[in-house]
C-alpha cells in the first residue's frame, strides 16, 4: 500500500514505500490525491498531517517513473503531469488545516507536497533540494508552491542550483515553520496540531479560501471589498455566535475536542 490514512481530528495521511525513500510514482499520486479529497469532506476530522513512513519524508519522482515519462509520448507527458497538478492542489486547496512533518530528505517533489501544505515540521536532520534540473527537467508543476512559501529569488535560487540545504536555512527562507531535535519530532506536530484544533473549523476553511485570493503588494478597493464581504458574511454565521458565546461565558466551543 502506497499510502496508510489513519482518520480521527487528526488525521494521518502516511507515505508509506519507506524501501525508495517514499518516492511517488502514478500509484502514490492517485493514493494522496483520494486520501486529501475523502478528508477534505470528512466533518470528524480537523487537521490532517502528510508525513512519510521510515528515515525520509520523500525523495520526490521514483526514477523509474521519470524514465518511463521520457519514452512515452508528449500526451501521455501532459495528462501524467495534469494528474500530479491535481494531487498538489487536492492538498493546497483542502479546506483543513495541514502540515507537512519533515524528516530525512525532501526532495524535488518532496518539497512540493511540503510547500503544498499549510504548516511544515521539520526535524533538524532534514535536508531539502529543487533538484529537478540535475536530470535535465525542470520543477514545473511544484514551482508555484515553492515560489509562494520562500519568494520568487529563493525559489530561483533552489530550482538553478539544485543545491542541498538543511533544515535551519530552511527555516530561514520560510521553506518550513518550524525545526526541532528528531526525537522530539511528533511532540511538535501534536503541539502545533493542538493549537490548530483550538479554532473554528468553518473560521479556518474561510482563512484559507481568503488568504488563496491575496497578494503580496497594493491593498485595492476590490481587495477591501473582498475582506469586507468575507467578515461580514462570517460574523453572522452559526459558528461565529458560538465562538463569542463561549469567549463570554469562559466556557470552551464546542468544536473544541472532549478529553
Amino acid at each position: 500500500m502506497s499510502v496508510v490514512v489513519e482518520r480521527g481530528a487528526v488525521a494521518r495521511v502516511r507515505m508509506n514505500r519507506p524501501e525508495v525513500f517514499n518516492a511517488f510514482d502514478e500509484s502514490m499520486i492517485a493514493a494522496l490525491h483520494e486520501a486529501f479529497t475523502q478528508l477534505s469532506g470528512d466533518a470528524a476530522v480537523r487537521v490532517i498531517v502528510l508525513e512519510g513512513a521510515g528515515k525520509a519524508f520523500s525523495a520526490g519522482a521514483d526514477l523509474q517513473w521519470m524514465q518511463r515519462a521520457s519514452a512515452a509520448t508528449q500526451a501521455w507527458n501532459l495528462q501524467d503531469a495534469r494528474r500530479f497538478a491535481g494531487m498538489l492542489a487536492a492538498i493546497q486547496q483542502c479546506p483543513k488545516p495541514t502540515i507537512a512533518r519533515v524528516q530525512g530528505v525532501a526532495l524535488g517533489g518532496g518539497v512540493g507536497l511540503a510547500c503544498a501544505c499549510d504548516i511544515a515540521v521539520a526535524g533538524e536532520d532534514a535536508k531539502f533540494a529543487v533538484s529537478e534540473a540535475r536530470f535535465g527537467i525542470l520543477p514545473a508543476v511544484i514551482g508555484p508552491y515553492v515560489v509562494n512559501a520562500v519568494g520568487k529569488r529563493q525559489a530561483l535560487r533552489l530550482a538553478l542550483t539544485t543545491s542541498r540545504i538543511g533544515a535551519q536555512e530552511a527555516l530561514d527562507i520560510g521553506l518550513v515553520q518550524k525545526v526541532v531535535p528528531l526525537d522530539g519530532l511528533d511532540s511538535a506536530v501534536d503541539a502545533v496540531s493542538a493549537e490548530l484544533l483550538v479554532g473554528g473549523p468553518q473560521a479556518q476553511g474561510e482563512i484559507k479560501r481568503l488568504f488563496a485570493q491575496l497578494q503580496v503588494g497594493p491593498i485595492t478597493e476590490d481587495v477591501r471589498e473582498l475582506t469586507a464581504q468575507t467578515i461580514a458574511r462570517v460574523r453572522a454565521t452559526a459558528e461565529a455566535r458560538e465562538g463569542f458565546d463561549a469567549f463570554l461565558a469562559k466556557r470552551p466551543p464546542h468544536w473544541m475536542p472532549k478529553e
